[in-house]
């Protein structure tokens, strides 16, 4: 907390800030005035909650320096502080409602139980002010909540029922049904993601007071947030002789504040608010984004077909399984060309492409079985810092969410293939003493002979064959350690039927005969 203490006699300001006892009330900091305008300065200023004045000063003195106070929004809590017992003095401290009023020469017990009540009060009436404060805020996101829902509502219904058109014609004096309306609509992407770090909620507060502070002053409409579209903000409009005046106002407002330009659809006039909603609607999803006009209206949307991604699944598919990036960025480039020159760059060509490349990553996933979630990335922000669309931008983020498929669906795989091998050299360690081939090894893991014989090649540097006959020659050399087995035996334990194929393949991979090897280990011994 803050105090000041105006008084033009320096030894009583000094008494007062020797006698107090500021700390333990909370006051860390106290301002000195001498006189009524000087301490008008440092209350502007610093705003102190507790104000201590005498009663004559030069220039301004304390009765008007209560008056200014009673006629300004400062909550401070006024001490006066007088060395005359005078009625008058009295009589306009408890007019202009000072909050006590104390005697020179300063008594130190008078003087802190007069600070602690008076500070005592200023907290109450803060925690009640902020209490207040609270209330009136979570009533008006409530009531802004409920006329938001109320109006989205009406945007999908043909009829408008009695007591609605009650509650609309209370809160802004209209009969709605009686009135032909105009919807505009907006979306608040673009700002959220230019000027609001991708804070929707800011974006929607922001644009819906700008908007209703223009709409309120001759009553033309109402602003909302469609509460069943996740980014779209509606104009309702029950004036239609300021529509194109408010919509360029509004549209200035908003680039004075983030320098963002956002595209207004603008609908067919209607009695009905779910038909003029629903003009609206197409304007919004079917005019090119391209377009340098910022208010569009049914007459700037050129009908085109939509590009389906489903249409080149198969060839999406191939590039994808290929693992080239070169390849998936031909293909991309190839779609790319025809959406440009043949199709309408529009919000709905954007929800197809979204909607469908979802649904053929899905299937892809399922496909090389991965189930659990995967966190892979949405690339969603195509709009450039001004806020208009940029088509550079989408090709980026939708090349990115295709190249990260493709990651995805290598590492798996390559993990798959590598599980594979690794499971069929288990198999080769595990049973090397039995006759094993090719053939047996493709049944049991479900592969074929040629992918088999090339994978394990290329992750072993070996063929099935001579890794194999690596494992059985290094358990040889550990079993002819032992001088009591017999070298068939030997033989027959690493899975050679026949002593003499055995010696010969023995010699081949060691370089002696299974003799000359024991020879050789018990003459180091």
């Amino acid at each position: 907390m803050k105090a000041i203490i105006i008084d033009d006699e320096k030894h009583v300001r000094e008494g007062l800030l020797l006698l107090a006892e500021w700390e333990k009330h909370g006051i860390h900091t106290v301002f000195e005035a001498e006189d009524g305008d000087e301490a008008i300065e440092l209350i502007i200023k610093h705003r102190p909650e507790i104000i201590f004045t005498d009663m004559r000063m030069p220039k301004r003195d304390g009765i008007n320096l209560l008056k200014w106070l009673h006629s300004s929004d400062f909550r401070s809590k006024t001490i006066v502080v007088s060395g005359y017992d005078d009625f008058e003095y009295m009589r306009n401290a408890i007019f202009y409602k000072s909050f006590d009023y104390i005697l020179k020469p300063i008594e130190p017990d008078v003087l802190n139980e007069t600070l602690a009540k008076a500070v005592k009060e200023w907290n109450d009436q803060a925690r009640s002010r902020k209490s207040h404060i609270e209330e009136n805020r979570v009533f008006n996101e409530v009531k802004t909540l409920y006329w938001d829902r109320l109006f989205s509502s009406l945007c999908s219904k043909e009829d408008i029922s009695k007591s609605i058109e009650e509650k609309i014609d209370k809160e802004f004096g209209i009969t709605i049904t009686n009135k032909h309306k105009t919807v505009a609509l907006l979306s608040v992407k673009p700002l959220a993601i230019s000027s609001f770090q991708g804070d929707q909620d800011l974006a929607f507060f922001t644009l819906v007071n700008v908007s209703n502070e223009l709409l309120k002053k001759q009553n033309d409409g109402v602003c909302f947030r469609n509460s069943n579209k996740k980014e779209e903000l509606v104009i309702l409009f029950w004036n239609d002789k300021n529509i194109s005046y408010l919509l360029r106002e509004i549209s200035s407002l908003i680039y004075q504040y983030s320098k963002v330009c956002l595209i207004v659809a603008l609908g067919k006039k209607s009695k009905n608010i779910n038909e003029a909603y629903e003009s609206a609607l197409q304007v919004f999803l079917k005019h090119n984004l391209l377009s340098q006009t910022k208010i569009v209206t049914n007459k700037d949307v050129k009908p085109k077909p939509l590009l389906h991604l489903l249409d080149y699944s198969n060839e999406l598919k191939w590039a994808i399984q290929s693992g080239s990036n070169h390849q998936i960025d031909s293909q991309l480039n190839q779609i790319f060309t025809m959406l440009e020159i043949d199709y309408s760059l529009s919000q709905e060509q954007i929800q197809v492409w979204e909607n469908q490349f979802e649904l053929l990553r899905n299937n892809w996933l399922k496909e090389y079985q991965i189930h659990h979630k995967t966190s892979l990335y949405r690339g969603m922000n195509y709009w450039k810092e001004d806020g208009t669309f940029s088509f550079m931008k989408f090709k980026e983020e939708k090349v990115r969410e295709f190249k990260e498929l493709i990651n995805t669906l290598s590492n798996v795989k390559y993990q798959k293939e590598k599980n594979n091998m690794q499971q069929i050299e288990e198999y080769l360690q595990q049973y090397y003493q039995e006759d094993i081939n090719l053939q047996e090894i493709a049944d049991r893991f479900f592969l074929s002979r040629e992918y088999i014989s090339r994978k394990f090649k290329q992750d072993y540097h070996a063929t099935i064959t001579d890794y194999l006959t690596k494992i059985r020659m290094e358990k040889a050399k550990k079993l002819l350690e032992n001088p009591y087995l017999k070298i068939y035996e030997v033989a027959y334990g690493v899975g050679f039927q026949n002593e003499k194929y055995f010696s010969k393949v023995f010699k081949k991979y060691v370089g002696f005969t299974p003799n000359e090897f024991r020879h050789s280990v018990s003459s180091r011994s």
